[in-house]
């Protein structure tokens, strides 16, 4: 019987805990360790889903211990934001507006360190 709990998480917070769990571990883990890092409220064949679901998606690399899988991230968290933005940028046409709508809703900060980055590249 799957536990309630599940299924009212959303997919994507599972995944960002499965992640974190990864991060942290700092080697490859089975999806049993990741349920035991994440907790008892999880089941592991949810675990396992998840699991598929990231590796299905590039953001986890795996490789065969025993009769499963241990899985490890491909890049780590700053990575990972930055793929996300790359595809949020990417489902839009107008790439020039939604950069320019980015930028303007920069703090202070961030507009100099964004900039910074950008005149150490030219």
């Amino acid at each position: 019987m799957t536990d309630d709990k599940d299924e009212r998480r959303p997919a994507g917070e599972l995944e960002a805990s499965v992640m974190a769990a990864l991060w942290a571990a700092g080697a490859p883990q089975t999806a049993g360790q990741v349920q035991l890092s994440l907790g008892a409220d999880l089941a592991r064949t949810t675990v396992t889903t998840i699991l598929t679901r990231l590796h299905d998606k590039g953001m986890v690399e795996r490789q065969r211990q025993g009769r499963g899988y241990a899985y490890f991230p491909l890049q780590d968290a700053q990575g990972l934001t930055a793929r996300r933005m790359h595809t949020e940028l990417d489902r839009d046409s107008d790439r020039e507006t939604v950069l320019a709508r980015f930028v303007a809703q920069l703090s202070p900060d961030d507009e100099r360190i964004l900039r910074d980055l950008l005149e150490s590249d030219a």
